[in-house]
């Protein structure tokens, strides 16, 4: 149950913008005068604008985080080969044995990027108490969610949170920007190699 919930979460994140963005604003707030923190001067000139777009080529081309966290966990988990497999030709003992190799792979990636942890040190099945002025991104109620507050309930999952956001900055090219994986191809050794026929 827990590993499906981490697996919507994950989704969420992935392809929620609105929802990430909330997450990285919790975990890592921008700071005034850091570089990005602090909106263009609304008479910025075409000269500067081409300016900070020609160094920004010479970085790397832009690319959505989401598509790199996807391309991590497929270059070190294969999530993608998993989820586009055709999975009527497999019995249930073969999925699970595979999947369960992928979510563990899956898992030290997630750590590595947002070492998530609980949102609340509490045992599930746990009385909560809810604040009059709860936080819906903090809290999710079910049940009788009409109730008049002082809320309490019973405490279905206790919730992750990341600690961090450290997807890797990309450097590629603008052209391998949506690359999620590159094709793989081997190349035979040359005609008059050790071991190779003539």
């Amino acid at each position: 149950m827990r590993i499906w919930l981490a697996i919507r979460l994950f989704c969420k994140v992935l392809f929620d913008g609105h929802f990430a963005r909330r997450v990285r604003e919790q975990v890592d707030p921008p700071r005034a005068g850091v570089a990005g923190a602090v909106p263009e001067p609304a008479g910025r000139t075409r000269e500067a604008a081409e300016g900070g777009q020609t160094a920004r080529t010479a970085r790397g081309a832009a690319r959505s985080e989401a598509i790199s966290l996807l391309a991590a966990l497929q270059r070190e988990a294969r999530l993608v080969d998993l989820v586009k497999e055709p999975l009527g030709n497999y019995s249930d003992a073969q999925v699970g044995a595979a999947a369960r190799d992928v979510l563990r792979d899956c898992g030290r990636v997630l750590d590595r990027f947002f070492d998530l942890q609980p949102l609340v040190d509490q045992e599930e099945g746990s009385v909560v108490d809810i604040p009059a002025e709860y936080d819906t991104g903090r809290y999710r109620l079910t049940g009788h969610v009409g109730s008049e507050p002082p809320r309490r309930g019973r405490l279905v999952h206790h919730g992750w949170v990341a600690t961090r956001c450290e997807v890797p900055t990309w450097t590629g090219s603008a052209a391998a920007r949506l690359v999620v994986a590159p094709e793989e191809v081997e190349l035979p050794p040359p005609p008059n190699a050790e071991g190779s026929p003539l």
